[in-house]
């Protein structure tokens, strides 16, 4: 009798496991994890780029898997990385270990995410950044492949391009101004705010725009919260800077645009500005941030066939246009067409499917280097360069850059109070 009840036991933990323990078995969805700070902008995107390209799959049918066709659902993660670091660790942990998500998307701050991907990478749960900047993230792939595998990268591209980017916008301006405004050498002050992710920038920046023939007058480190930023720019203004290099991925992106519109600061503002990615940054800053100029990922211009479609569906549905972190609509795509070609929800089967992504989307051309990073570069994913132009987010990078102008790109205006300054 005793051995009876054994064998029954064995044969229902087989069935158990079986339909519970291993998702490509058993499961009857598959669930994404859609981690970020989610009371601010950046977590937004990260949710509302999920939610769209799980509603057009789901809205085909779903993801074939197999002989079966599953239907995804997105779980919202709040992170709270923003202001804490344990509850970006115990979000993560949460999503893998309670919530059972198939996958994770997302992530936002450096630090944060360094921590998130090592739960995932512990759990072997596939992790498609979408917001951290910092080379490490992909490097670690490089250096410990076998335990890294599953972590990829989307957007943005990593610190080392952006900061290459970020010069060539900086030049543009430079050379725009010194033509125009006959400033024989253009003065850059640098403002980054406190933050991992700007560290490689402001390091690269200080040793190679004297190599531009450029002369940088100070740094300045404003946290990313900061809500008063005035005694940087009074400073800035003090030190005969033309050009303002900026690099913030938080609200103080908007705090800063304000107040130097505010206090016409004779200086151009040029670099990273995530906040001025959104539609809402012309509101939040009172028209103030009129004429900030700013990397972007999305643009309503074509950048490939899919760019202005997916522009004009995401303004519509969210009464907003898309930041960088919405590039969760990249990851899910991918993700769904990798489980296709795997058949399965395998992780280690999906890995190598992941590897051979090549896919036109909405930001560009989506193939990963050997670090599972993306690739950038000419007929790859470029980034653009937006300027805020009376109200309207205008593209005004790439122009005649490696061959490429994007169709519906605009000249790019140098502040009109910055012109009268110098033409005194």
């Amino acid at each position: 009798m005793k051995k009876r009840n054994l064998g029954w036991s064995i044969l229902m933990a087989v069935f158990l496991v079986a339909s519970i323990g291993f998702p490509a078995w058993g499961a009857d969805e598959i669930k994404i994890g859609v981690i970020g700070p989610m009371q601010f902008t950046q977590g937004e995107g990260h949710w509302n780029g999920a939610v769209m390209a799980a509603d057009e799959i789901n809205a085909k049918g779903g993801v074939q898997v197999g002989d079966k066709k599953l239907l995804i659902k997105v779980m919202k993660e709040d992170s709270n990385e923003f202001v804490s670091l344990p509850d970006a660790t115990n979000a993560a942990e949460l999503a893998i270990s309670r919530h059972k998500v198939n996958f994770l998307v997302g992530g936002f701050r450096t630090e944060a995410v360094l921590v998130m991907q090592d739960i995932a990478m512990d759990n072997k749960t596939i992790f498609i950044g979408c917001g951290a900047a910092h080379p490490k993230l992909c490097g670690r792939v490089k250096e410990d492949y076998d335990r890294y595998k599953y972590w990829f990268r989307v957007t943005p591209i990593n610190s080392r391009y952006l900061v290459k980017v970020d010069f060539i916008l900086l030049g543009m301006v430079a050379k725009i101004m010194a033509k125009e405004l006959n400033i024989p050498k253009i003065k850059v002050a640098i403002v980054a705010e406190k933050a991992v992710w700007c560290d490689p920038i402001v390091g690269i920046a200080q040793k190679n725009l004297p190599k531009m023939g450029m002369e940088v007058v100070g740094v300045w480190r404003p946290s990313p919260v900061a809500t008063d930023v005035t005694a940087e720019l009074s400073a800035i203004q003090s030190s005969g800077a033309n050009i303002i290099f900026t690099s913030f991925s938080s609200s103080v992106g908007i705090t800063f645009a304000k107040q130097w519109g505010e206090l016409k600061v004779p200086a151009a503002a040029v670099g990273i500005n995530v906040e001025a990615q959104k539609d809402g940054f012309w509101a939040a800053t009172g028209g103030k941030g009129n004429y900030t100029l700013t990397i972007n990922t999305y643009a309503r211009v074509k950048i490939t066939d899919a760019t202005i479609a997916f522009f004009d569906e995401y303004r519509k549905r969210f009464k907003e246009a898309p930041n960088y972190t919405a590039g969760t609509y990249e990851a899910v795509h991918i993700l769904a067409d990798a489980v296709t070609k795997a058949g399965s929800l395998d992780p280690d089967k999906i890995v190598p499917e992941l590897e051979k992504t090549d896919r036109n989307g909405s930001a560009g051309r989506l193939v990963f280097t050997d670090t599972h990073d993306v690739t950038w570069g000419a007929n790859f994913v470029t980034s653009v360069g937006t300027q805020w132009q009376d109200g309207k987010n205008m593209c005004v990078w790439p122009v005649n850059w490696e061959g490429i102008t994007y169709e519906g790109s605009v000249p790019y205006k140098i502040p009109p109070w910055v012109v009268e300054y110098y033409k005194k």
